[in-house]
């Protein structure tokens, strides 16, 4: 029996469980947000995000994340040319924590959002507690992502000695930030009770 049977909600903010009324909406008396036994518009906003997203990984991966000027020269760096320099001079392990932070999961969360999405829409009433189990992960993690851009952050704040060397972020890291707060968006508008919506086989 699910808790949509029963009249029950739970609140998106707080995650009060209530018994709501016939009109199927109401506010939370916790923390007065609005309840709703689905999220309204779920789908439709977490694709929005969800392509934007997508749209903005490219960038994110082909254009500059950072550029160092060390005495009049200059140099710049995407995330992948960052992860190959760390190979290359023995910080695999560093390499290997960019890669899977910057790279991998990003990608990954996006087609785990798409695969939910997907299965959703189509009514698909198989495998409903590994695609709850899928959201929260997604959910979980998406924010780890977001890693780099604070050592970009933080060595442009830190590295500023005028001519002797500058760090400058580039149009990678605004276009990566993107991605990882679109999929966090777009994470947070699915409402993962539309999985166990259709009857079905388990």
């Amino acid at each position: 029996m699910r808790a949509i049977d029963a009249g029950l909600a739970s609140c998106h903010t707080c995650g009060l469980l209530l018994h709501l009324p016939a009109a199927g909406h109401t506010h939370c008396p916790r923390c007065s947000s609005p309840m709703h036994l689905r999220k309204p518009a779920s789908l439709s906003q977490t694709w929005a995000f969800l392509i934007a997203a997508m749209i903005a990984y490219l960038p994110a991966n082909l254009y500059p994340v950072m550029t160092v000027v060390s005495f009049g020269k200059s140099q710049s760096d995407t995330i992948l040319s960052g992860v190959i320099y760390l190979f290359v001079h023995g910080d695999w392990p560093l390499a290997l924590i960019v890669f899977v932070a910057s790279v991998l999961v990003p990608l990954l969360k996006m087609i785990a959002l798409l695969y939910l999405l997907i299965t959703v829409q189509r009514k698909s009433p198989r495998r409903k507690q590994q695609r709850t189990r899928l959201y929260r992960v997604v959910e979980l993690v998406g924010r780890w992502s977001m890693v780099d851009i604070f050592v970009v952050a933080l060595l442009a704040a830190l590295v500023n000695v005028g001519t002797v060397a500058t760090i400058e972020p580039g149009a990678g890291a605004i276009a990566f930030s993107a991605v990882v707060i679109l999929t966090m968006f777009s994470a947070m508008n699915f409402d993962p009770r539309l999985i166990w919506d259709y009857q079905g086989e388990k």
